[in-house]
């Protein structure tokens, strides 16, 4: 176990070590790996690996833990032979390929140590779990191993037939509620300190999960492309929009003007935290990692079918959605939205728009313009006003009350007969 990896590790993670390690203190632990280290005499394999170092021009030296990209030279039943360069050549059990690989295929790879005796490295897919073998533990290595308890720190792990430490902190990428629920199940991890002699093994699951995001984080923004169709998880909702997880790692953000045609005062009218939704790439901006996602993008436009029925001079019924200093927005179908502005709201002199209207009030109103291109609909409130003070004004003229009395029904407001109105 190395002081400098253990500094690494943030100051929780230390102090759940401490906690459910054995009574020697980890700093005395530390201290005794090193007087050991020092004392023992040097493997074959690092005289090897010291050797190949020394050779000026000769190939890079290969060090446990380094990651590699190796060609596949020779598949057989148990093992792959890879070329690591220049007289450096490794061998992977095929048991860490999902598919029998092919020859002349390039694969990444980690050392994990030198074989004298044959040349050879011994390697491991990168990522790949391991079956934990006790005499080769080390850290960095990714084993496979099992939940047996929960304590009071963490998780009591099993790995090579003996007993392991997972912090709650390292169990995974964000913070796990009930660890209860882990318990009997088998899964990757990370050694992150380990100690031969005292038998204290510490394990992250958190560390491997990482690297997976990484990874996935990296061939999506690879593959990401404007106007891509893609399926995701609403994360997070926020006043501004909602949070899309396109992958582990991967989050992309639809505004909440792309959520729906509809206006919409908040994210969560139309969307739910966990909700699967398939969302359209609207913007890639590699520099700051962002990107803009639409979900209405996906949906018909109100506007395209609507349109045809508004024209000017056409009377509407609406809903007030939203005032400004300037009008006020009318959604006078599903999605479709028009603008009463704050000359069009009355004959007299308005001051504010809320004087005459108010949000979610219904309103009777008259269409004055259409552009198609630009989307807009010009409305009025006072056109119509100004229809209702005519009917009334006629209603009362003296000269319509004595035809009225005289001839009856025939000058009430309707179609007369022989066409007389």
């Amino acid at each position: 176990m190395s002081k400098q990896h253990y500094d690494d590790l943030d100051p929780e993670t230390q102090a759940e070590i401490e906690a459910m390690l054995s009574d020697d203190s980890l700093d005395a632990m530390m201290a005794k790996d090193a007087e050991t280290a020092s004392s023992a005499p040097t493997s074959p394999d690092d005289a090897m690996a010291a050797a190949m170092m020394g050779a000026g021009g000769g190939p890079r030296d290969l060090q446990s833990k380094d990651k590699v990209t190796g060609m596949i030279l020779q598949v057989t039943p148990e093992d792959v032979l890879v070329e690591l360069g220049p007289k450096q050549e490794g061998v992977c059990p095929i048991a860490q390929f999902d598919a029998v690989p092919k020859v002349g295929e390039t694969y990444e790879f980690v050392v994990n140590r030198f074989n004298r005796s044959e040349g050879l490295y011994i390697l491991a897919r990168v990522g790949a779990v391991q079956k934990a073998d006790w005499e080769h533990l080390e850290i960095g290595q990714v084993v496979e191993a099992r939940v047996a308890a929960k304590n009071k720190g963490g998780l009591e792990m099993e790995v090579a037939g003996h007993r392991a430490f997972m912090p709650a902190g390292q169990a995974g990428l964000y913070h796990i509620d009930d660890l209860e629920d882990l318990v009997g199940q088998a899964m990757a991890c990370e050694v992150i300190e380990f100690n031969r002699k005292a038998k204290n093994i510490v394990l992250s699951r958190k560390a491997v999960l990482e690297r997976e995001r990484e990874e996935n984080r990296r061939e999506m923004w690879e593959k990401l492309e404007v106007g891509q169709v893609l399926k995701g998880t609403v994360r997070k909702l926020m006043p501004f929009g909602a949070f899309v997880e396109l992958g582990v790692g991967v989050d992309g953000l639809v505004h909440i003007s792309d959520i729906s045609y509809a206006r919409i005062k908040d994210p969560s009218e139309a969307l739910t935290e966990g909700q699967d939704v398939t969302v359209r790439v609207l913007k890639v901006d590699r520099e700051n990692n962002r990107i803009g996602l639409g979900l209405k993008q996906l949906q018909d436009d109100p506007y395209d079918t609507a349109i045809a029925d508004i024209t000017p001079g056409a009377v509407v019924t609406g809903r007030i959605t939203k005032i400004l200093d300037f009008g006020a927005f009318v959604e006078i179908q599903p999605g479709v939205e028009g603008l009463i502005h704050i000359s069009e709201l009355s004959h007299d002199r308005v001051n504010r728009v809320s004087q005459v209207v108010a949000e979610d009030q219904v309103v009777t109103v008259q269409v004055l313009d259409v552009e198609p291109n630009t989307r807009r609909i010009s409305l009025s409130l006072k056109a119509m006003k100004a229809s209702e003070e005519e009917e009334m004004g006629r209603a009362d003229d003296p000269s319509m009350a004595k035809l009225r009395a005289k001839f009856g029904s025939m000058f009430d407001d309707g179609p007369k007969k022989g066409g007389l109105e």
